[in-house]
């Protein structure tokens, strides 16, 4: 079951986000509060939005999808970033990840927007393969650019 999360599930997207993080080998950057989460997904300007993976027996959270509106200008449309996708792995094999999608590709469709697109590290062959099968495509002769910490300080001061 995919729902959309309520503010009482901060705590456990929370725990989620650093098991993703460490997933990902890099625990030591995941850094964001449960107070920052709270505020970014229900507080006075909300900017992103969440949905929840339940265990269908249990109803327990096993999973979620982070998520925020881009714009693309050749479009001239509105489309969704998908920050963080995780599944506990307990819970994978489950069909959880793929339904999480599923309902990021129907929120899209339903509000008129022209895509739906994420980051996936390369060497995560199991999730390049999931959303290969579900007609994802890689924009490979793209390349991802990030300014943080001591140079974007340093370049916000010029």
């Amino acid at each position: 079951m995919i729902r959309t999360a309520v503010a009482s599930d901060v705590p456990v997207i929370h725990a989620m986000i650093r098991e993703l993080a460490d997933y990902e080998k890099a625990l030591h950057e995941a850094k964001a509060t449960e107070a920052q989460l709270h505020d970014a997904l229900f507080g006075e300007s909300p900017a992103l939005f969440g949905l929840i993976a339940e265990d269908g027996t249990t109803g327990e959270p096993v999973g979620f999808a982070l998520w925020f509106r881009n714009f693309s200008t050749w479009r001239g449309t509105h489309g969704i970033y998908l920050e963080d996708l995780y599944v506990r792995p307990e819970a994978r094999g489950g069909g959880h990840g793929k339904a999480l999608l599923l309902e990021l590709a129907r929120i899209a469709v339903e509000r008129g927007y022209s895509r739906v697109e994420w980051s996936v590290l390369d060497w995560n062959q199991p999730s390049i393969d999931f959303y290969k099968s579900i007609g994802a495509v890689s924009m490979d002769e793209w390349t991802v650019y990030r300014l943080t910490d001591g140079a974007l300080a340093a370049a916000g001061q010029r």
